[in-house]
């Protein structure tokens, strides 16, 4: 594909260890694959920069200092996985500023960080989140058939979503 996107940012989180909640990974290479971009071997391996925008970013989990990184974007594609509290097996939904707590403190939604961003570095990216469902979080770095089934639509989402008309 050879269409020019806003400078953008698609990253995901999750603990590739509990099984599916690691499906963000798999959804970040899918979308890499498409683009002809160069997938890591590992989620443990930082995919590529360069070559044009999306960049990509996996982490464990969303924490304040991603702020500044996501100041210097226009556009953030969060990715994440969900448990049976959403209907859709995947869902897209806008994401705006604003401070969520959270009962542990290790847990920052993407929200949170859009509020961080814009406090400290006054910009705030369009955003959406892209949660897939997961089905099991057992440990281990497989994931469930039924999720692993739902990583190429999701990429496929988050692509139409990068399309600039």
């Amino acid at each position: 594909m050879n269409v020019i996107y806003e400078k953008t940012l698609i990253i995901g989180y999750g603990n590739p260890d509990r099984q599916d909640d690691g499906v963000a990974w798999h959804v970040l290479a899918s979308v890499a694959q498409k683009l002809e971009k160069t997938v890591p071997k590992s989620f443990e391996e930082e995919f590529e920069s360069g070559g044009g925008s999306p960049d990509f970013l996996f982490v464990l989990q969303l924490v304040p200092e991603l702020a500044e990184t996501l100041a210097s974007y226009k556009r953030i594609c969060f990715v994440d996985a969900h448990t049976g509290n959403v209907p859709d097996d995947i869902q897209l939904v806008n994401v705006a500023a604003q401070f969520q707590t959270s009962p542990f403190t290790h847990h920052m939604t993407a929200a949170t960080c859009l509020t961080l961003t814009q406090t400290i570095y006054h910009k705030l990216p369009e955003a959406i989140l892209v949660s897939v469902r997961g089905h099991q979080f057992g440990f281990t770095q497989t994931l469930s058939t039924e999720t692993g089934e739902l990583v190429n639509q999701a990429a496929n989402r988050i692509l139409e979503w990068l399309q600039v008309n």
